[in-house]
């Protein structure tokens, strides 16, 4: 769990390979400290790279499934909540933190 700038736990982790997104994450991390009202406990965001690929994948995890969110895969299921999933590859993080504030804000299904 990381700390936004009110205060608040963000619950998100990330699993990168190389320092090719660091910067971002990071930036992406303080941005959902932000806007992070829902509890933590209903959702969680994880950045991660796979090897041979240049992309950021994300994934958001809720308690419950919710709606679709255009652009995001899913969801898929697993014993901590639904998975949803999506890569960026030359996305402005500000675009990125727009979406992933989209799905962590997804009506219920």
């Amino acid at each position: 769990m990381v700390n936004g700038p009110s205060g608040r736990g963000v619950h998100s982790h990330n699993a990168l390979l190389t320092a090719a997104w660091t910067a971002d994450v990071q930036a992406l991390e303080r941005g959902i400290g932000v806007f992070a009202t829902p509890p933590v406990s209903e959702y969680h965001v994880s950045f991660f790279e796979v090897e041979g690929d240049p992309q950021l994948h994300v994934n958001v995890t809720h308690k419950q499934e919710t709606r679709r969110v255009n652009g995001w895969m899913g969801p898929g299921v697993s014993a901590d909540g639904f998975i949803y999933s999506r890569r960026f590859e030359s996305t402005p993080t500000a675009s990125i933190l727009r979406s992933i504030r989209q799905m962590v804000f997804a009506a219920r299904a």
